[in-house]
C-alpha cells in the first residue's frame, strides 16, 4: 500500500476520485427536491463532503493505515445516511469502491466493497424502484470492475518494481564485474612484473655477485683492481636487495603481510552465509618457499576454491598444504556434484551440467590456467572427479635445491586418491 501511494500515477487517479465524488455529491444536492426529505439530503451531502475534504486535505490519511481505515469508515457511514434519504446517492458507490480498495488492505477492502454493493442494492429497493436484473447487476458489476482494476494495477506495479530492481542489480553487478576485471588485470600485471624481475634482474645480479666474489681471491695482493672489484660486488649486492624488495612489493596483497599458510587460512573464511564450510590444514614442517611458488600455490587454491563455490554445490571443502623433503603439495577437495574430467558428455550429462553450471557450454579456462602455473615451475597438476563423487585437485611443486636444478616430483607424490574425494562426503 505504501509503495502504491508514492506513485505519481496513483496520486493523479486519487485526485480524480475526489473530484468525481465531489461532483456526484453536488448532483445529489441539486436533485434533493425530487426526494421527500430535501433538507436531510442537503445536510447529508454537506456532512459527506466535509468528511471527504478532511481526508483529501489531511496527510495523515495517506500516511497511516489506521487513520485511513477510520476515514473510510466515516465516509461510508455518511454515505449510508445519504442513500437512506436520496436514491441519487447510489452513484457515489462507484468511486467509493476505488477509495476502499486503494486505502484499505485487501483483507478489509474486499469485504468493504461487498458491503457497499449490498447497501447500494438495498437502498435501490428501499426507495421503491422496480425489481429488475439491472438493480442487482449494476452495483455488483461496478464493484467487480473496481476490484479488477485496482488489483490488476497492483500486479502490474509489483512487476514493474521487480523489473526496476533487477535492472538496478544488473547495473550494479556490471560495475562490480568491471572493477573486478580491473583489479584482476592489475594483480596479473604485478605478478608478471615480479616474475620477470625475479627471473631476470635478480638472478642476473645474483650471478654477477657470485662471479665477482669468486674473482676476488684470484687477484694478486695489492692489485689496484681489488677496490673496484669490491665496489662492483657491493653495488650488485645492493641492487639485488633492491630488486628483491620490488618483487616483494609486487606480490599479491594476500602475501604482503603474512606467509602462504596465513593467506590460505584467510581464503578458507566463508564468503557468504550459504557457502560451504572450508577447512585448512598443514602437513609436515613448514618451509620457506620462493615468491613464485607462493604466488602459484595461492592462485591455484583461489581458482580451485572458486570453482567449488560456483559450480560444485558442495557442503564441505578442504585445503591441505603438504611440505615434504623434496616437494610441496597443495590439495583442494570438495564433496560436490563432481564431473567427468576430459570425458565426452552425454545428452543427460550435458543437460545436468548446464542446469548446475548456469548454462555454461564451454569448458572454461580455470583448469588449464592452474595446470600452466604448476608446469611453469616444473610441477605436476592433476584432477580426479566423477559425477556425484566430488572433486580433488592436486598440485605438486619440486622444492629448489641450492646448486642443483629443480627436481620434478612424480605425479603421484602430492595427488589425492579418488577415495579421498569421495570419502569427504561422509
Amino acid at each position: 500500500m505504501n509503495v502504491r501511494r508514492r506513485s505519481p500515477v496513483v496520486a493523479t487517479l486519487r485526485l480524480c476520485l475526489y473530484v468525481l465524488l465531489a461532483g456526484l455529491l453536488l448532483l445529489a444536492a441539486l436533485r434533493s427536491g425530487d426526494s421527500g426529505h430535501p433538507a436531510a439530503v442537503v445536510v447529508s451531502v454537506l456532512v459527506t463532503g466535509a468528511v471527504l475534504a478532511a481526508g483529501a486535505v489531511g496527510p495523515a490519511v495517506h500516511g497511516s493505515r489506521r487513520t485511513a481505515a477510520v476515514w473510510v469508515a466515516a465516509l461510508s457511514a455518511s454515505w449510508l445516511v445519504l442513500v437512506a434519504f436520496s436514491p441519487d446517492g447510489l452513484w457515489v458507490a462507484f468511486p467509493l469502491y476505488f477509495l476502499q480498495l486503494h486505502l484499505l488492505p485487501v483483507r478489509w477492502s474486499l469485504p468493504a466493497v461487498a458491503l457497499t454493493a449490498g447497501a447500494a442494492i438495498a437502498s435501490f429497493v428501499a426507495h421503491g424502484a422496480p425489481l429488475t436484473p439491472g438493480a442487482f447487476i449494476g452495483p455488483l458489476l461496478g464493484a467487480a470492475v473496481a476490484v479488477a482494476t485496482v488489483l490488476g494495477y497492483e500486479a502490474l506495479y509489483r512487476e514493474s518494481e521487480r523489473r526496476r530492481e533487477l535492472i538496478e542489480e544488473l547495473i550494479a553487478t556490471r560495475a562490480e564485474l568491471a572493477e573486478a576485471e580491473r583489479a584482476a588485470g592489475t594483480l596479473a600485471e604485478r605478478e608478471r612484473l615480479a616474475r620477470e624481475i625475479h627471473d631476470t634482474l635478480a638472478q642476473g645480479l645474483s650471478s654477477i655477485q657470485l662471479l665477482l666474489r669468486a674473482a676476488q681471491p684470484l687477484l694478486p695482493a695489492g692489485s689496484p683492481a681489488a677496490p673496484h672489484l669490491e665496489q662492483a660486488r657491493a653495488t650488485a649486492q645492493d641492487n639485488l636487495a633492491e630488486a628483491r624488495r620490488f618483487v616483494r612489493a609486487l606480490t599479491p596483497p594476500d602475501l604482503e603481510h603474512g606467509s602462504l599458510t596465513g593467506a590460505l587460512e584467510r581464503l578458507c573464511r566463508p564468503a557468504a552465509v550459504d557457502a560451504p564450510s572450508v577447512r585448512f590444514s598443514v602437513s609436515g614442517p613448514p618451509a620457506a618457499l620462493p615468491t613464485p611458488y607462493e604466488v602459484a600455490l595461492l592462485r591455484i587454491a583461489q581458482s580451485a576454491l572458486g570453482n567449488t563455490l560456483r559450480h560444485a554445490r558442495a557442503d564441505r571443502a578442504e585445503i591441505t598444504l603438504s611440505f615434504m623433503d623434496t616437494a610441496v603439495a597443495l590439495d583442494v577437495v570438495d564433496d560436490g556434484v563432481g564431473f567427468a574430467p576430459g570425458g565426452a558428455l552425454t545428452d543427460g550429462d550435458r543437460t545436468e551440467r548446464d542446469r548446475t553450471d548456469g548454462g555454461r557450454t564451454d569448458g572454461g579456462f580455470g583448469l588449464p590456467a592452474m595446470r600452466s602455473r604448476a608446469e611453469s615451475l616444473g610441477g605436476t597438476f592433476s584432477v580426479e572427479s566423477a559425477p556425484g563423487q566430488g572433486t580433488a585437485v592436486a598440485v605438486t611443486l619440486p622444492l629448489p635445491v641450492t646448486g642443483e636444478p629443480p627436481k620434478t616430483v612424480s605425479p603421484g607424490a602430492g595427488s589425492l586418491p579418488r577415495s579421498r574425494a569421495a570419502g569427504s562426503r561422509t
